[in-house]
């Protein structure tokens, strides 16, 4: 099982720069997994490429039909957001160097795949990868 970001959720469905590579990975994992805020931030891509004109709503309904029959088949394993988990995450946000820059959906993201025992996390993000090590994590991109 491998913990992706939204960034790379949003690959596996759009034809995205990277996308084919993104694919490849997830279709040689046995499981691909992500925080539940994820599955929202999928749902905010494809927004904002509905609102930016890149997609017709014709392709997201597509797009959606494919990743809740991925769901349905078991593809995704969503991982809880919990009162504890966040409060063990803003523990280590209070812990980090002051030069660390860190965005809370990131922080999300960091503290829920270490919380659930991930050792890898798969981002584009630059400043997820910068970040992943303050969360026990090895920061992979593939791209």
């Amino acid at each position: 099982m491998i913990y992706f970001d939204a960034a790379y959720i949003a690959k596996c469905y759009l034809n995205e720069p990277g996308a084919d590579k993104v694919i490849a990975l997830a279709e040689r994992s046995d499981g691909l997994c992500s925080c539940e805020f994820g599955r929202l931030e999928f749902f905010s891509v494809l927004h904002r490429h509905l609102r930016q004109g890149h997609l017709a709503k014709r392709h997201i309904s597509r797009v959606v039909k494919n990743f809740e029959l991925d769901e349905k088949e078991g593809v995704w394993h969503w991982l809880p957001v919990t009162s504890g988990l966040l409060r063990d995450i803003c523990a280590r946000v209070g812990d980090l160097p002051k030069d660390v820059l860190l965005r809370a959906g990131d922080a999300l993201h960091l503290g829920c795949a270490s919380e659930n025992g991930f050792k890898e996390i798969y981002t584009s993000d630059s400043y997820m990868l910068a970040c992943a090590p303050h969360f026990d994590l090895a920061g992979i991109n593939v791209l």
